[in-house]
């Protein structure tokens, strides 16, 4: 592969850091828990999306555009990292917002939407739970060109092979990392939504030959639907990226327990990991990514499933803002209507 040939603008310097969990390791016993850092990548608060972003706002700025619109939950952190990037880069941004959970959105509420507030959104679009995104997406970009500009349309999650490119050069970047370290990683672990994250990396690491499997957590969809999900994507950006020999459809593995009632509905579980990695590693991770992946994980190690001798690397995603409307939920451990 030779990711030179895509155009790319860089909103962060250098690596995100790889570091050793060594508290948490401890209390699970075993394996050796790594965690990289990309909730500490550049723009508003950090996260997986500026990976992708910086691949799909090169495309809008060489087609010469002045507006981006994408969409995602009320909650979005995929939205709040666009609208970040348009700021950036002097561009105006409009989102459209699912309300996935019936009466959740509040413009008034903290989190990302305050920084959607914060950051100027020129214009939010509220849709309920199940539309048609994709149509909503390019009803708002018929009205700004009716407007006389020219809109950049990204979708869900940045989660396209274009953007998710971006987690292929994060494969690269880990295996680098890990030779500079001195760590053979075993597994890679992280959250399974949208599936941009997810299937750029399994098209990484299988590209370069590295053999290391990656295990989705699911944070929406039943194990079925992720893993057809995650493979079409990786299909069709291992043929964007020039992965020639095909990548088998067992390279695609998602686990769905961790999911609870719905997306972004608390866990017991979820709950506990976020305290867990505040309290043990200083971490702060999400309660609707980051942090049904960690209780995943930890399900996982307190069954077995890891050898003690392996070093299991969590891909942290970001998304700590939203934390900020999940106080009571993660605090008192109880179960809530969500966001």
């Amino acid at each position: 592969m030779n990711l030179a040939k895509f155009p790319r603008r860089r909103y962060t310097e250098g690596k995100t850091p790889i570091e050793k969990l060594s508290r948490l390791s401890e209390e699970l016993a075993g394996p050796a828990i790594y965690i990289k850092r990309d909730d500490l990548l550049g723009l508003a608060g950090g996260g997986n999306k500026t990976r992708k972003l910086e691949f799909l706002v090169a495309e809008a700025l060489a087609q010469k555009a002045d507006t981006l619109i994408t969409c995602g939950a009320v909650q979005s952190n995929h939205c709040r990292l666009t609208l970040a990037a348009a700021a950036r880069e002097g561009l105006k941004c409009r989102l459209v917002l699912e309300e996935r959970v019936a009466g959740s959105y509040n413009p008034e509420s903290g989190g990302n939407n305050f920084l959607f507030r914060l950051m100027g959104a020129e214009k939010i679009k509220v849709t309920p739970g199940g539309s048609d995104m994709t149509a909503a997406m390019q009803a708002v970009a018929d009205e700004v060109a009716g407007e006389g500009r020219k809109a950049y349309v990204i979708p869900g999650g940045g989660s396209n092979p274009l953007g998710a490119t971006g987690y292929v050069a994060c494969a690269e970047e880990i295996l680098a990392q890990s030779f500079e370290l001195g760590i053979n990683i075993d597994r890679i672990i992280c959250a399974s939504g949208s599936a941009g994250t997810h299937a750029g990396l399994v098209t990484g690491f299988y590209g370069n030959n590295s053999n290391i499997p990656v295990i989705g957590i699911n944070v929406s969809r039943p194990k079925s639907d992720q893993e057809e999900l995650v493979y079409n994507l990786v299909q069709r950006t291992a043929k964007h990226v020039g992965v020639n020999s095909g990548i088998p459809r067992e390279a695609v593995v998602c686990f769905d327990q961790y999911v609870g009632p719905g997306y972004s509905l608390p866990t017991l579980e979820m709950a506990e990991a976020v305290r867990m990695l505040a309290r043990l590693e200083g971490v702060l991770i999400d309660p609707v990514y980051t942090g049904k992946a960690m209780a995943g994980l930890i399900d996982l190690a307190r069954q077995g499933t890891f050898d003690q001798k392996e070093n299991i690397l969590f891909i942290h995603t970001g998304g700590s803002p939203a934390l900020y409307v999940y106080m009571d939920e993660i605090l008192s451990a109880k179960k809530s209507a969500g966001r």
